[in-house]
């Protein structure tokens, strides 16, 4: 993450060196954008900054910093929201305040918000400290655990004992933390945001997911993020989706191996008949997922 009290330094990644001139702007360019990170800023308002038109100005900032004005410029604002919760700033407050304009922005899109390290998958969470906290839904017990990428297991269940022996399960090596609000004000907001999109029919809370499993599991739970609140989808129809027509069984798979719920919407697959098929969290929740969904999507 950026951070504006070091100078960045700008790093050759591509084929070709940076010329001085050319790093040196980049470098103005980044100090441009963390004297404002609040605004919305235009690739063409940094190019002038730079003097270089907008697609030079993309590709030598990338080049430079590894990421594009756009991302840094999201990672000064996560930035900004973190340390606003941190002082008890109410999330709207923060979210606006940080330059976010909303809270799925702040929460990232899609494209933004998934991340999955194939080594960090096999080792079961080594080195690594997640944090977890449990609350009552509409829905039951729902324990929600994340690291610092994002939310990695959202799992609902009788009791936080047998809850917890299965973050142990699917994290063996990991430092799983019990958290409370005061130390994890991103976990404790998403669990709010959560529980009111079960219980108060509010929107799905679109937050940062850190996805894990294998290259196929990957995939389908990616997909199924492109998958819209109302709709729902067979097993063979994701299949044909994602490209592999004939892995209908593996997708069924995949789904039953997710182990992020509602965020990762696998409740809107059906077998080929239109029955509900299965759920890692019962028939019943995905049953009353589906009606909730489909009342407000007619609404």
């Amino acid at each position: 993450m950026p951070r504006s009290q070091h100078r960045p330094q700008p790093t050759s990644t591509g084929n070709r060196e940076l010329t001085s001139t050319v790093a040196e702007r980049m470098v103005a360019v980044a100090r441009y954008i963390e004297t404002r990170p609040e605004e919305p800023l235009r690739l063409a308002d940094l190019a002038a900054v730079a003097g270089l038109s907008a697609s030079r100005l993309q590709r030598a900032f990338k080049q430079a910093f590894g990421v594009s004005p756009k991302v840094y410029q999201d990672a000064l604002r996560m930035r900004a929201f973190k340390q606003a919760l941190r002082t008890g700033q109410s999330v709207t407050d923060a979210i606006y305040d940080a330059g976010f304009g909303s809270s799925s922005r702040v929460y990232g899109t899609p494209e933004r918000k998934v991340g999955m390290v194939p080594t960090r998958y096999q080792k079961g969470g080594k080195d690594e400290s997640i944090a977890y906290a449990c609350r009552e839904t509409s829905l039951g017990l729902l324990m929600m655990a994340a690291t610092d990428k994002g939310v990695c297991f959202a799992e609902f269940g009788a009791d936080e004992a047998s809850l917890r022996a299965q973050l142990e399960k699917e994290f063996p090596k990991a430092r799983l933390l019990p958290s409370v609000a005061t130390d994890s004000p991103e976990l404790d907001a998403w669990m709010t945001a959560l529980d009111d999109h079960l219980s108060q029919n509010r929107p799905r809370p679109d937050v940062p997911l850190d996805i894990r499993g294998t290259a196929f599991q990957t995939r389908v739970w990616k997909l199924l993020l492109s998958v819209r609140e109302g709709e729902v989808v067979s097993y063979t129809e994701l299949a044909r989706r994602l490209g592999e027509p004939k892995a209908v069984r593996a997708v069924a798979s995949a789904c039953g191996r997710n182990r992020i719920a509602v965020l990762i919407p696998c409740h809107r697959v059906l077998r080929s008949d239109g029955s509900l098929g299965g759920y890692r969290w019962g028939l019943n929740r995905k049953q009353l997922l589906l009606e909730k969904e489909a009342a407000v999507s007619d609404s």
